[in-house]
C-alpha cells in the first residue's frame, strides 16, 4: 500500500494522467491504478486515461473538456467548439446540441472523454479562438449537420455578412471553407462591393 500512497503524493486534483505518464513513478502502475479507483482518488476516463477528480460539497467536479481533449490528442494544437456556439451569431439558431467539435491536426472520429462526446474532425487549418467570421463560415459549412431550417439560416447569414468586417469576413473564408461555402461568401460579397 505504501507505493499507492506513493503515486498517490503525486496527483493533484483537477488533472488527467496518461497511465504511461505513471508508468515512471510506480513499478507496478496497474495493480496501484486500480487500487487508486477503487479508493475513488483517481477515475478512469478513457482507457489510458485517469482524472484526479476535484471536490465541491456538491460532489466530484467533471474535467474540463480542454483538459480532456489536451491529455487525448497529447497536444494543445486544437479548436474546441460547439454547434451550441451558432447561437451567439444572432442568426436564431436556438438548437441544443449534446456534443463538442474539435479541429485538429491528429484524430477523426467520435469519441467519449469523461462522459462527455466530442466530434474529432482534422482539418488542415482553423483559428487559435473562435471569432464571428470564422463562426459564420463554420455554420455555413457544416450547414446540412445542422437542425433548423437551411434556407431561413442562409437569408440570416446573408445580412449578418453586412454587419461583419469585410476584410476579416474575406480572410475567413479564403482559409477555412469549403468550396460549397466559399461559392455562397463570393456571391454575396461580390455583390456587396
Amino acid at each position: 500500500m505504501h507505493k499507492v500512497k506513493n503515486l498517490k503524493s503525486h496527483l493533484r486534483p483537477g488533472c488527467l494522467y496518461r497511465r504511461a505518464d505513471l508508468e515512471k513513478l510506480s513499478k507496478s502502475v496497474d495493480r496501484e491504478l486500480a487500487g487508486l479507483v477503487e479508493a475513488q482518488v483517481l477515475v478512469k476516463v478513457r482507457r489510458g486515461v485517469y482524472e484526479c477528480p476535484k471536490h465541491s460539497r456538491f460532489g466530484l467536479l467533471p474535467p474540463s473538456p480542454e483538459k480532456l481533449v489536451k491529455t487525448f490528442l497529447k497536444d494543445d494544437d486544437f479548436l474546441l467548439t460547439s454547434p451550441n456556439d451558432f447561437n451567439t451569431l444572432g442568426l436564431g439558431t436556438t438548437q441544443l446540441y449534446n456534443y463538442q467539435v474539435v479541429y485538429n491536426h491528429k484524430r477523426h472520429g467520435r469519441f467519449e472523454l469523461g462522459g462527455q462526446i466530442f466530434e474529432f474532425q482534422m482539418k488542415p487549418r482553423y483559428p487559435k479562438k473562435l471569432t464571428p467570421e470564422f463562426l459564420l463560415v463554420d455554420l455555413v459549412n457544416n450547414l446540412e449537420k445542422l437542425a433548423e431550417d437551411r434556407t431561413a439560416l442562409l437569408a440570416k447569414a446573408r445580412e449578418k455578412i453586412g454587419e461583419m468586417q469585410p476584410r476579416r469576413l474575406r480572410s475567413a473564408v479564403k482559409q477555412f471553407s469549403k468550396v460549397s461555402t466559399r461559392k455562397f461568401f463570393e456571391e454575396v460579397l461580390g455583390n456587396a462591393s
